[in-house]
């Protein structure tokens, strides 16, 4: 875009209007928001459009992507959650998964 004797373009002025309220307010500002925005949302649309939108999404990152893409980054976030928790932390939410289906089972078989 071309400047007209100190004018700035649109998107320049979308950014520095971005900056200024980003270091006046902090992230906690976004935040809020973010939350006041969802919940305005849901309460217009309901619960249901969340998981519509969801699904549109992952429909379009899977065209864009392919379906490997999905390993690909499962990988790269269990790789983090290692690094950052260690080889230990699988194997207790393994044991709490476990915990779970098995009292699940217990729970069909208690009621069929």
């Amino acid at each position: 875009m071309t400047r007209n004797k100190g004018a700035m373009t649109v998107a320049e002025a979308g950014r520095r209007g971005g900056a200024t309220t980003a270091q006046r307010h902090g992230p906690e500002f976004y935040e809020q928001i973010g939350k006041k925005g969802g919940r305005t949302t849901a309460a217009r649309h309901g619960s249901d459009f969340y998981e519509q939108i969801g699904k549109q999404g992952g429909q379009k990152v899977k065209e864009l992507y392919g379906p490997r893409f999905y390993g690909r980054i499962g990988k790269i976030g269990g790789d983090a959650v290692s690094e950052k928790y260690g080889h230990e932390h699988f194997e207790e939410i393994g044991k709490k998964g476990g915990q779970k289906v098995a009292e699940l089972i217990a729970r069909g078989r208690q009621a069929g």
